[in-house]
């Protein structure tokens, strides 16, 4: 074959690919769809389409559903998301618990565990439960696209760890102790932070139509921030983004946002008996934070304005930067979120800029404590989505 055949061959692979991409993204928006409101909506001829979907439902990416009666004329057969033959699976990792959760291609809850675990047998626990989930998928009939594990901390982009205080951990190449021991052709294993994920499941799973510049807020293991600009994780150069609780809100020498933002002193504040040394799971001490903050106990009103002053001036920060158009609460946060977002978005407008602080808009998320679990899932639904087929090769 002469070189401007390859090119054009070439050409005609892009394009297929994008097109394929178009039919997936807008199945995965809208719901089911017949071939016609397809074409209509994404400007694809309908020969194109058909062809598209035949492709696809050949791949076992879609499926037909039936017949639609909602038009004028013949009822037309509705294509949907295949969920029978593909899955993904999230790890998450907690200094006390691991989390695995794995969904299928059409986005289906298939697993949620939640497994207690020691700091320093967290690495062998990781793996064990990760070649569980997988085992599970696979006696499903279905095939594991990949698996992300998503971990607190600074996590490199070839998925080694540099640096987790609440894991304990150091440059630990965690991609490679995974992809050394899950044994599957084709299997895509990564490594990133939890809160980038957690930002991907809110943007993709957390009801926010258009949502394409958010930020997600954890204080689960210090206080850090997923951010999705443009509608794409931002990563950075080498994917060290979002640790907003080194920030030092004062002189040098003042205390950082983590110190005075953070859930753990927030609960300090508000549970003087609290010993973090005896409870590895901060999920208990929240709650009965909540139960007094309902009560009207006055001490823990008071702490929960004064976290929320401090966490709305350290928002502020980012609003200024990168002028996001939700700021979601995540983890214990959601859980303190009626009392905490009022102070907080005063003090996030008084610090931005912009009037109203620049459009953003503080919520709390309703993704629950595995969020990063089901980004790490969905990441890997995403590169499918991309109409790159070839990672189905290996099926």
């Amino acid at each position: 074959m002469r070189q401007d055949d390859d090119v054009k061959t070439a050409d005609f692979t892009d394009v297929r690919a994008t097109n394929l991409a178009v039919v997936l993204r807008h199945l995965r928006a809208n719901g089911p769809s017949s071939r016609a409101a397809i074409a209509a909506s994404t400007g694809l001829n309908k020969a194109t389409v058909s062809s598209l979907t035949s492709d696809l439902i050949g791949q076992r990416l879609l499926r037909e559903t039936g017949l639609t009666g909602n038009r004028i004329g013949r009822p037309a057969t509705e294509l949907a998301l295949d969920g029978s033959a593909y899955a993904a699976i999230g790890l998450q990792v907690a200094a006390d618990r691991l989390t695995a959760l794995a969904v299928d291609f059409a986005g289906e809850q298939l697993l949620l565990w939640h497994r207690a675990v020691r700091a320093d047998r967290a690495g062998t626990a990781i793996t064990a439960l990760a070649q569980r989930a997988a085992s599970r998928v696979r006696q499903q009939g279905r095939h594991v696209l990949g698996l992300t594990v998503a971990v607190p901390g600074l996590v490199a982009d070839g998925g080694t760890v540099r640096l987790s205080p609440p894991l304990g951990w150091a440059d630990l190449d965690l991609r490679g102790l995974l992809s050394g021991s899950l044994r599957q052709s084709g299997l895509t294993v990564a490594v990133a932070n939890h809160a980038v994920l957690a930002a991907v499941a809110e943007q993709r799973h957390g009801g926010h139509p258009g949502g394409a510049n958010l930020t997600y807020v954890t204080g689960a293991a210090g206080v850090e921030a997923g951010l999705v600009v443009d509608g794409r994780p931002l990563a950075g150069a080498h994917g060290f983004t979002g640790q907003i609780g080194r920030f030092t809100l004062g002189p040098a020498g003042a205390p950082t946002l983590q110190d005075l933002a953070g859930v753990e002193p927030l609960v300090r504040r508000a549970l003087p008996d609290f010993d973090p040394e005896s409870l590895g799971d901060l999920s208990p001490a929240v709650e009965q934070v909540a139960v007094q903050a309902r009560a009207g106990d006055a001490a823990t009103l008071q702490a929960l304005r004064d976290t929320g002053c401090h966490l709305g001036q350290g928002l502020a920060l980012l609003a200024n930067l990168v002028n996001p158009e939700l700021i979601v609460l995540g983890d214990h946060y959601a859980a303190l979120a009626e009392w905490l977002i009022p102070a907080a978005e005063t003090e996030l407008a008084r610090h931005t800029l912009a009037p109203e602080a620049g459009g953003a808009r503080l919520i709390a998320s309703r993704l629950g404590l595995h969020a990063a679990a089901l980004g790490g899932a969905v990441t890997h639904l995403d590169r499918v989505d991309t109409g790159d087929l070839s990672r189905l090769a290996h099926a």
